[in-house]
């Protein structure tokens, strides 16, 4: 009388690019006696995963799942730990052919275990080192909770009233209109950006500056995400407002027209974009290195 294992070997491969190759992991996983293979292209930092989502849908208690590597599975540590997690309580293995988990024994079950004790206690010490750092500060006088000010996104039409004000094309009943606000606010944005109210109606003739742009966005460190998110929101909320030019896709380079009325207003609005980008990709967990010239005179600001 002959018997047929019931419970299977699964693989999972996957990659972020199209750029990418999956070869390498799937010939591990075949090396690895996995009787069926899903495998994907998205980016790790993706919700949804349409092949790991069936393969998890097709999988039955006692199969095992076989991974090349943990990064390929999990999105973060805390999402691993979760869908592992719930891989045992279904009585679903999982191995990893670069890593010492094997959940299918007792000594990779514990090693998984020391894995999520570990994710706790960084999370514990970020919530001590939060809570010591809110005491220092109340300590020294500093509360929290909203800044006084503008809003970020009231601060980015504070920036476009003064540059549509400054343009002299507009009216103020037609910027406010522009930019559905009231005449009180619009005085307001404008004293925020430094401009005298009782010079309104004393305008100057513009002059445009043509000035090229140097922009590297990085993250602050290799755990974070939002590096490309960072230069999109730079390129749609300070940028554009410029005549923005791009010298490619995947370019560092832009091309820019700053309206000005003197060598002080522009130098000012030259900051103005420098403070806005930083901002910006701070709110990313980014950071960025900017360089405005004169393509004429190669000087930079």
């Amino acid at each position: 009388m002959s018997f047929v294992n019931l419970y299977m070997k699964f693989g999972y491969a996957r990659v972020s690019t199209k750029e990418q190759s999956l070869d390498l992991q799937i010939d591990a996983l075949k090396k690895a006696d996995c009787q069926e293979i899903f495998h994907e292209v998205v980016s790790g930092s993706k919700t949804k995963r349409v092949e790991l989502d069936r393969l998890l849908s097709t999988m039955r208690k006692g199969d095992v799942l076989v991974i090349w590597k943990l990064d390929r599975l999990g999105r973060s540590l805390k999402h691993l730990i979760e869908l592992v997690q719930q891989l045992i309580e279904k009585g679903i293995g999982l191995q990893s052919l670069n890593d010492p988990v094997d959940t299918t024994t007792s000594q990779g079950k514990l090693i998984f275990n020391i894995f999520a004790c570990l994710a706790e206690f960084e999370r514990d010490l970020i919530r001590e080192r939060t809570q010591a750092g809110l005491k220092a500060a109340r300590a020294r006088g500093r509360t929290g909770g909203r800044p006084k000010g503008l809003s970020p996104k009231a601060q980015r039409k504070a920036v476009a009233a003064e540059a549509l004000y400054k343009e002299g094309e507009l009216s103020v009943v037609e910027i406010c209109q522009n930019l559905s606000i009231s005449k009180a606010t619009l005085y307001k944005y404008l004293r925020y950006q430094g401009v005298e109210v009782s010079s309104f109606n004393k305008r100057q003739k513009m002059k445009v500056a043509e000035v090229t742009l140097w922009l590297r966005v990085e993250r602050n460190n290799k755990f974070v995400r939002g590096k490309k998110k960072a230069r999109e929101e730079i390129e749609q909320y300070t940028l554009s407002r410029y005549e923005m030019k791009k010298k490619g896709k995947d370019s560092w380079e832009y091309t820019l027209k700053i309206p000005y009325l003197d060598d002080e207003d522009l130098i000012k609005t030259v900051y103005s974009i420098y403070n806005e980008m930083e901002s910006t990709a701070n709110v990313r967990n980014c950071f960025t290195e900017a360089d405005i010239r004169n393509p004429i005179t190669g000087l930079g600001y």
